[in-house]
């Protein structure tokens, strides 16, 4: 029986049969059943019929796992859904995360051409380091082609390999820098939750009207984390980069700071007792208000008890 109508009724499926409609297999529907994530089957004689309705959960909770959702948090949805607070603005929300966050489009590069970009050398090692990172993408079977999810990412290690850049170093630095940024979305994302989409996140998940507006902030927020990070690494590349030239242009002189004033390095004991007493965040601030007091009273003393003129010996108190 597989797909069997009466009239215009709803297609009946045996569970063989809703396997091969969902894509699901026999054991996971049955697990599924078990779980209370799928709706009991009606009995008709001695066997179990499904329909249509079926299918489509089948289908959403394999949706719902491709982005990354735990069978307890489907559960939460679906139940949510059947008891008509609705799943279709929540499935919105989930597009709006998991959907892309750059406008850049996919590509694709046969390995041939991979070849060529770096230098006409075939290194077997590099490729899988680029797999490994996501940086490349295996194609079902086409061994010589690949998917590249972000054309600039490997366009950046074209740059730099063709600058004198090992492969290797590239696989290493691109790790350090994900990990780097990973840290940086995680306490944006935290920042946001905290302050913009803890009163969206309750349980059982909000009505329709509020998962709309969560969506919405979603849309407006997204492209701030990137902006953001633009700008403040423009301002943090001038820096050091100004410091780093300076110091090989004099590397016997005194550091200078980017907008023309000398910087004094203070011994590293100095500034973990600094960090200690107020906090690494604060270090900087702690010692600009140490200085700025120290020169205050030094002009504040030679104000009140002035150098003597023609050697002679001033007074103090």
């Amino acid at each position: 029986m597989s797909g069997q109508r009466t009239g215009a009724a709803e297609p009946e499926y045996r569970i063989e049969d809703l396997a091969h409609h969902s894509g699901a297999t026999v054991r996971t529907i049955r697990a599924y059943q078990d779980r209370g994530l799928l709706p009991k089957p009606q009995r008709r004689g001695r066997s179990n019929v499904y329909g249509d309705s079926h299918v489509a959960r089948l289908r959403q909770i394999a949706d719902l796992l491709d982005r990354g959702y735990t069978l307890a948090s489907i559960k939460e949805l679906l139940e949510a859904w059947d008891a008509g607070r609705g799943l279709g603005g929540v499935l919105g929300l989930v597009a709006e995360v998991s959907g892309g966050w750059t406008d850049e489009e996919a590509d694709r590069i046969s390995r041939a051409e991979l070849v060529g970009k770096f230098g006409g050398v075939r290194d077997d090692g590099a490729v899988a380091d680029a797999v490994a990172l996501g940086v490349l993408e295996p194609i079902p079977g086409r061994d010589d082609e690949f998917l590249v999810p972000s054309p600039q990412e490997l366009d950046v290690a074209v740059e730099l390999h063709a600058a004198g850049v090992p492969l290797k170093a590239i696989s290493v630095h691109l790790r350090e820098l994900r990990g780097q940024v990973e840290h940086i979305a995680s306490r944006f994302l935290e920042f946001t939750t905290e302050h913009v989409f803890a009163r969206y996140l309750g349980h059982p998940p909000p009505d329709e009207a509020q998962v709309a507006e969560a969506a919405s902030l979603v849309r407006r927020l997204r492209p701030l984390a990137q902006q953001s990070v633009d700008a403040e690494l423009a301002r943090a590349m001038r820096l050091f980069a100004t410091r780093h030239l300076q110091q090989h242009l004099e590397p016997d002189g005194p550091p200078v700071h980017p907008e023309g004033r000398t910087a004094v390095a203070l011994p590293a004991a100095t500034i973990r007792a600094v960090e200690k007493l107020a906090g690494r965040e604060n270090t900087a601030a702690f010692i600009t208000a140490a200085t700025e007091r120290e020169l205050q009273a030094r002009t504040l003393y030679a104000l009140t008890y002035p150098q003597p003129e023609d050697g002679q010996v001033g007074q103090k108190p």
